[in-house]
């Protein structure tokens, strides 16, 4: 197996681009762009069989099979907030028939998160293309007099100590986003995990907590028969399953925290040659193109993406200190 370069501090290989481009591929190695795949190619989900991003790994799967004429096996490796999974990859041979379908969560948050890791993104894995966005709600319980984010976030600074907001986890977006808003507002809300987001979308539904971020997928039930009220939703673009809601920017929120967005991608090995990486991108751009796969990815709460290798790193820079700044005022820790 080809060793690892020398880890830098990511601080550095931000300045520097470490993962640039031009460093994907075997030194000294002819690589046929023709000769890939002769095998079957193996996706690692660094999570549990049945979520969101083992969904979109299968329909990946299917799609990039068909492609490329070889039989795509989805292996769930869950665990460790994604942790083992990603490793798995990261340590895997540099040969084409090794990626992971994943989230930013394992990919560039955990690294806040956690002390150290086993595998660094920067250093250990070729980002090859984000498949899609997955932007999320914020909803409180109909008793909040609030309406849209303005009128949320006046009523967080008006009632110190008074409410409570809900997450699917420490380290999670709802609970950073959460978190954000209240120190922002210095609203000192109470922040409760729950182990799931279904728990928490029921205690707050039944006023045991008084607001939360959570999936379209999960809120827009509760919002549809009137048990919730929606407020808005993050990133920069509106949702399809809620064309009529704004984004929080839209309405004058327009903090990073509030525009940024978590991401389900495609990854490999560092030193996976640089034809197949080609490739596997503009795999990915077709296939996100397909108005199948974009309603299937719209219908489970996701906005369609499938950019490039460069625009995904320029992405991934961008983002580096947004969340950095939000895992640090959150005070969350992993380990």
């Amino acid at each position: 197996m080809t060793a690892h370069a020398p880890c830098l501090p990511r601080r550095q290989w931000l300045k520097q681009s470490i993962g640039s481009l031009a460093a994907l591929g075997l030194p000294g190695v002819c690589f046929s762009q023709d000769a890939w795949p002769a095998k079957p190619i193996k996706i690692v989900v660094p999570y549990n069989a049945g979520g969101a991003t083992d969904i979109v790994a299968r329909l990946v799967a299917e799609r990039l099979s068909a492609a490329v004429g070889q039989p795509v096996l989805v292996e769930n490796r869950g665990g460790a907030s994604g942790i083992m999974g990603t490793d798995a990859v990261a340590k895997a041979a540099p040969d084409g028939y090794a990626l992971t379908v994943s989230l930013s969560s394992s990919l560039l948050l955990n690294q806040f998160l956690y002390k150290s890791l086993p595998y660094d993104t920067g250093r250990d894995l070729v980002l090859i293309s984000q498949i899609a966005m997955a932007p999320v709600t914020l909803v409180v319980h109909p008793s909040v007099p609030a309406r849209n984010g303005p009128e949320l976030v006046d009523y967080v600074r008006r009632n110190p100590g008074k409410l409570a907001y809900g997450s699917w986890g420490v380290g999670s977006y709802a609970h950073l986003g959460g978190a954000y808003l209240s120190e922002t507002q210095r609203g000192d809300m109470t922040h409760i995990a729950y182990k799931g987001e279904s728990p928490m979308l029921q205690d707050l539904i039944g006023g045991r907590i008084q607001m939360a971020f959570a999936s379209a997928l999960g809120a827009k039930p509760y919002v549809d028969n009137g048990r919730l009220a929606l407020i808005g939703v993050t990133g920069e673009q509106r949702m399809q399953v809620l064309p009529d809601s704004p984004t929080l920017a839209e309405q004058g929120l327009t903090d990073d925290a509030y525009r940024v967005v978590g991401w389900v991608a495609i990854a490999a090995p560092i030193q996976t040659p640089k034809p197949v990486v080609a490739r596997l991108a503009s795999l990915m751009q077709t296939m996100t193109r397909t108005p199948d796969m974009q309603e299937r990815l719209s219908a489970m709460g996701f906005i369609a993406l499938g950019n490039t290798p460069e625009v995904f790193l320029a992405n991934y820079r961008g983002e580096y200190a947004v969340w950095q700044e939000l895992v640090r005022k959150s005070g969350a820790r992993l380990d």
